[in-house]
């Protein structure tokens, strides 16, 4: 009797003890869950390169934010903000530029874009009645202006949201670079406006690249993009002059092309 009973206590102690180490590894569970939710929320952010670390100071809240600044210059946030208007500007100005380059070649494939400016290439009236230092005089008080204004809305946002002469004419320009109002006419910004920022900041980096290598293939070849997709570059040298003369003015045309 006392084996038996001396067996049976060790059954009991041995399921205990089993027992116990199952309610330990249920335990545990919890907390593997939570810690691969932890991995999988910080892995949410789509990166530039893959493997590449994030720059604290980029944390998502920009449009487009994929954590490339490899100088660092974002790191001031006084700066990052200036940058981010400074980019901006630039892509729409690209998307502008490739789209009229790409349109102008369509439809009147005689005329080189890189040469569209010079003289002889505009509109009679404008050889006859206008100078092209004035036109760039002029066009340099009107953006001079125009950078004012957008330097004056960056250090107080909001400063500028009514118009200058037509008093009473006011944009609402909740954030900086995207007035609304009549710059959105069909009411895109009631919807998700921060997907439709990242694809505008998008496409205007690919613009950016685009107008370059535009410029580049220009240079090399002495055609327009669609013309230059089957010609052949000329590599050490530029086809074109390194600069030109416009009404007196001598413009540099700095060679890109290696």
């Amino acid at each position: 009797m006392a084996a038996i009973a001396t067996q049976c206590s060790s059954f009991v102690a041995a399921k205990s003890s089993f027992s116990g180490k199952n309610a330990q590894l249920r335990a545990s569970k919890p907390k593997a869950a939570t810690s691969r939710s932890v991995v999988a929320v910080a892995a949410e952010k789509q990166m530039w390169f893959p493997g590449a670390v994030n720059p604290s100071y980029l944390d998502g809240s920009l449009a487009g934010d994929y954590g490339y600044d490899p100088m660092g210059l974002g790191s001031d946030p006084v700066a990052l903000k200036w940058y981010r208007q400074a980019e901006l500007m630039h892509a729409r100005w690209a998307m502008l530029g490739v789209a009229g380059i790409l349109a102008q070649e369509f439809l009147v494939p005689d005329v080189f874009w890189y040469e569209a400016g010079l003289p002889e290439n505009l509109p009679g009236f404008v050889n006859d009645d206008f100078n092209l230092g004035s036109i760039f005089g002029f066009e340099f008080l009107l953006m001079h202006y125009v950078e004012v204004r957008r330097w004056q809305d960056y250090k107080n946002p909001g400063s500028v949201n009514e118009d200058p002469i037509f008093k009473g004419n006011s944009v609402p320009n909740t954030e900086m670079g995207y007035p609304g109002g009549i710059f959105d006419p069909f009411g895109y910004a009631k919807g998700d406006l921060k997907s439709l920022q990242t694809k505008e900041i998008k496409n205007g980096r690919l613009a950016m690249i685009a107008f370059l290598g535009f410029t580049i293939q220009a240079q090399a070849v002495g055609t327009g993009p669609l013309a230059s997709l089957s010609a052949t570059p000329h590599f050490g040298k530029c086809v074109l002059p390194d600069s030109v003369v416009a009404s007196g003015v001598t413009i540099p045309t700095p060679c890109l092309w290696p």
